[in-house]
């Protein structure tokens, strides 16, 4: 008998169970297992098939198309903290295994999170962006500047950072990555998704420092990781994640950022910290 993930009709996420019916985890089974690589591949499987019922059934809120019921809101607090302890539960194994994600990984973990931000939104659970409340309003009409990755404080790095243009006027106005990578000119996107993805490593870097602050990591991944995934989706309609084509190294950092905010909304989130133990 191998372990095997219990995923029934009409529940939301799935579980694990070991060879005796016994809940179990990704991480617990994969350090005893003989085919661990075989177990982690199913775990990803399982979340895929778990993420295209999710989108069946709560597509509309998680598209804001309508405002949740009490029912939507409890549906949609059970679906953030599935996908969550799935993208958790999966990083902590191939740290174990000491395995790199490959693109299919980060694809399948970079959708959850997307999907997991999308379910927590109607539900006010989003704090705010790095530099919020700091920049100018946009005015109509095309904006002459740069764009740059912004950090709060260079001196604490767990704090984050986001793309803002700069005016030649020396205003900063707020900046999203697929607008620098489909609506600038001159933009050299290879190396914009570079110092994003270098923005995403150095809060995960710093997100354990004692003086960093758990809902702040937790706000500035989250704005990170959806700034990056919105604009990396296969299309404007979907929350499927793709990587550029030469990136596919970036599901890495994708899967670890993932883990961070997990860990950091843990310490706040008590769902999450009873579910995580």
């Amino acid at each position: 008998m191998r372990p095997r993930i219990i995923q029934q009709d009409n529940q939301i996420g799935f579980h694990w169970a070991t060879a005796g019916s016994l809940p179990t985890t990704l991480v617990d089974l994969v350090g005893d297992d003989d085919e661990p690589d075989r177990l982690a591949a199913t775990h990803l499987s399982a979340l895929d098939d778990a993420m295209i019922d999710a989108a069946r059934r709560f597509g509309e809120l998680l598209g804001g198309g309508r405002r949740p019921t009490q029912q939507d809101r409890e549906d949609l607090a059970e679906l953030y903290r599935s996908l969550d302890d799935a993208c958790l539960d999966y990083a902590r194994a191939v740290d174990v295994l000491d395995m790199r994600p490959d693109s299919r990984a980060g694809r399948i973990i970079g959708t959850a999170v997307l999907m997991s931000i999308l379910a927590r939104q109607p539900l006010d659970m989003l704090g705010p962006a790095p530099l919020d409340g700091e920049l100018a309003e946009p005015t109509l009409g095309v904006v002459g500047g740069y764009g740059e990755m912004v950090y709060v404080d260079a001196g604490r790095p767990w704090k984050g950072s986001r793309w803002v243009v700069r005016t030649e006027s020396g205003a900063r106005l707020p900046l999203t990555l697929s607008m620098l990578l489909f609506d600038s000119s001159g933009t050299n996107r290879d190396a914009a998704r570079t110092e994003h993805i270098e923005a995403l490593q150095a809060v995960t870097s710093a997100a354990a420092h004692p003086e960093a602050d758990p809902y702040g990591v937790a706000c500035a991944l989250d704005w990170l990781l959806y700034d990056y995934l919105m604009a990396h989706r296969d299309g404007p309609d979907s929350a499927e994640i793709v990587f550029a084509k030469g990136r596919d190294g970036d599901a890495g950092v994708v899967v670890a950022a993932a883990a961070a905010s997990v860990t950091a909304r843990a310490t706040f989130d008590p769902a999450l910290a009873v579910r995580r133990g």
